[in-house]
C-alpha cells in the first residue's frame, strides 16, 4: 500500500526544518567565538579565553567549527588545543594540512599537549615527569617509569615516543626506532616519532629508510621545513650513489 503523498512531504519538511536549525545554530555560535578570539589576540588572556569557550562550546560543537571560515577555524583549532584532550586528536591532525598558514601553525603547537592528554590522570602526571627527566638527563629513569606505563597501557602514544627519547640519549637507536614504530601505529598524526625514527635510521647508517621515515613525517605535516630540507639532501645524496 503506497503512503499519502501529503506524508512524503511532511517527513521532507521535518528534514528541511531539522537542517536549518542546525545550521541556523552554528552561525550563530561562530560570530561570538570570533569575538573571544579576538579578545583573547587583544589582552593575550589565556585564562579568561578557555574559561569563556568552555563556558559556551561543547568540544563536538568547537570540532565543527574547526571546518568553518578562516578566522572561526583558527579561533576553534586553539580552543581545541586549550580544552580537549586526546579524542580530539584527529581534528587537529587534520589541521595540519589546512590552507590556511594561521591554523597550520596553531594546530602543530597545540596537537603536542593534546598528546599528552590520554591515559589515566596518574599515567598523565607520571608522563610529565618522565618528560622533565629526559629534558634533565635522567635517562634511566625515564625509561623505568615509561616502561611500568606501558605494561598497564600499551595503547599510551606519548609514553612510546618519550621513551624511545630517552634510548635516543642513551644511544640505544634500535630500540628507539622500535618504540618511534609504536608511537605511529598508534597514533598516525605522531610526527615527531616519524622525524624521530629517521633520526634514528640516520645514526644506524639506513639512508633509506631514514628518507622513508621523513617522507612520512612530511605527510603528516607539510611545514616541517628541517625535516623538508633532510629531504632532499638525502634524495640528492642517495641518486648520486
Amino acid at each position: 500500500m503506497k503512503r499519502p503523498h501529503c506524508d512524503r512531504t511532511s517527513r521532507s519538511n521535518l528534514l528541511l526544518s531539522i537542517l536549518f536549525v542546525r545550521r541556523a545554530t552554528l552561525e550563530e555560535r561562530e560570530p561570538h567565538l570570533l569575538l573571544l578570539y579576538q579578545e583573547y589576540l587583544s589582552s593575550e588572556n589565556t585564562a579568561r579565553f578557555v574559561s569563556r569557550v568552555a563556558h559556551r562550546y561543547t568540544l563536538s560543537t568547537l570540532e565543527r567549527l574547526a571546518w568553518g571560515r578562516r578566522t572561526t577555524r583558527r579561533a576553534a583549532v586553539l580552543a581545541l588545543g586549550y580544552l580537549g584532550d586526546y579524542n580530539v586528536n584527529a581534528v587537529l591532525g587534520r589541521a595540519l594540512h589546512d590552507k590556511d598558514r594561521g591554523v597550520r601553525l596553531l594546530a602543530e603547537n597545540v596537537i603536542r599537549d593534546v598528546w599528552q592528554r590520554d591515559g589515566s590522570r596518574n599515567h598523565q602526571h607520571d608522563l610529565g615527569r618522565i618528560v622533565r627527566w629526559n629534558q634533565c638527563g635522567r635517562l634511566l629513569e625515564a625509561v623505568d617509569l615509561s616502561s611500568k606505563i606501558l605494561e598497564v597501557n600499551p595503547h599510551f602514544a606519548e609514553v612510546w615516543n618519550q621513551r624511545a627519547i630517552a634510548y635516543f640519549q642513551l644511544e640505544d637507536f634500535e630500540q628507539s626506532a622500535e618504540d618511534c614504530h609504536m608511537a605511529l601505529e598508534l597514533n598516525p598524526y605522531h610526527f615527531g616519532a616519524a622525524v624521530g625514527m629517521g633520526h634514528c635510521y640516520l645514526e644506524i647508517n639506513d639512508a633509506y629508510a631514514a628518507l622513508e621515515c621523513f617522507r612520512r613525517a612530511l605527510k603528516i605535516n607539510p611545514a616541517l621545513e628541517g625535516v623538508r630540507a633532510q629531504v632532499g639532501y638525502l634524495e640528492r645524496t642517495l641518486d648520486g650513489r
